[in-house]
């Protein structure tokens, strides 16, 4: 199994747009060509031969098919077997007999039913399952619910579950958890929040479905030049003490040292903005 290492910022391109591919990944760390929801049933196969004819670079590509079990599944992997790609978003992942169906691929397993959230620390132990995002929206809509999020823009309790249970389903596996995406486009400053929020809980990335959501998501997954210089600072005092210690009034121990580590880690691992 390969590890998920496309950088935080992927963008949602529908398949059947083969003339915003290039764009997109010139934007984003990484694309996700969209086969499912972002494409009408009517142009399903237009969008194969796009995906077909107009390749992109597979380092940095995923593509979205749809559902195990429906017709559509079994044509977006005959026309992806035209390709070079290798690692693809599994939509409405819910067992983990669906991922047999993809054992050739590195699988972005999307938890987006009421069963796959259920079943996300099975679907997470799957070999080649490389990555597990959640999907609010369509989680809501299988629950018969009408909104994911309150009026203030905040997630509804059963959004904020089922996140947390993609989260800690990916981190029992080692494996990265991708944050669901952030509808509200003109909203960069609710973005900048909840993609902090992200960040500093563990998700190594988050999907967007505009480019302008870009530089936003970098900006939150780079830490500050404040968070890098006490990350060192205590990482630094750590070497001089035996154990548990204070440093400026905190305790610190194993966890926290780890804490600094992961800042550092973001510091170097995430792209500059284009």
């Amino acid at each position: 199994m390969e590890s998920f290492t496309m950088g935080p910022a992927i963008l949602f391109c529908p398949a059947d747009r083969p003339d915003r591919y290039a764009k997109a990944l010139e934007r984003a760390d990484a694309v996700i060509l969209d086969l499912e929801d972002a494409v009408a049933a009517g142009n399903k196969q237009s969008a194969r031969r796009a995906l077909v004819k107009n390749p992109l670079d597979p380092e940095r590509t995923i593509v979205r098919v749809n559902p195990v079990g429906t017709e559509d599944f079994a044509e977006d992997l005959a026309a992806i077997e035209q390709t070079a790609y290798r690692t693809i978003m599994l939509a409405k992942t819910e067992t983990p007999g669906n991922l047999a169906a993809v054992a050739g691929f590195n699988v972005v397993a999307l938890c987006e039913t009421a069963l796959g959230i259920l079943n996300a620390p099975k679907i997470a132990a799957a070999d080649n399952v490389v990555a597990l995002m959640w999907g609010a929206e369509d989680l809501v809509a299988s629950l018969g619910g009408s909104s994911s999020r309150k009026a203030s823009g905040t997630y509804r309790d059963v959004s904020r579950h089922a996140r947390s249970q993609v989260l800690l389903a990916a981190g029992a596996y080692g494996k990265t958890a991708i944050d669901s995406v952030y509808i509200d486009i003109p909203d960069l400053a609710g973005l900048l929040g909840e993609t902090v929020d992200a960040a500093a809980s563990g998700f190594g990335a988050k999907a967007s479905i505009h480019p302008s959501q870009m530089s936003v998501i970098r900006q939150a997954f780079a830490p500050s030049a404040e968070e890098v210089e006490r990350a060192t600072r205590i990482l630094a005092a750590a070497k001089d003490a035996a154990g548990v210690f204070t440093f400026e009034g905190q305790m610190v121990d194993e966890p926290l040292l780890r804490h600094a580590r992961a800042v550092l880690a973001r510091s170097v691992d995430t792209p500059a903005d284009s």
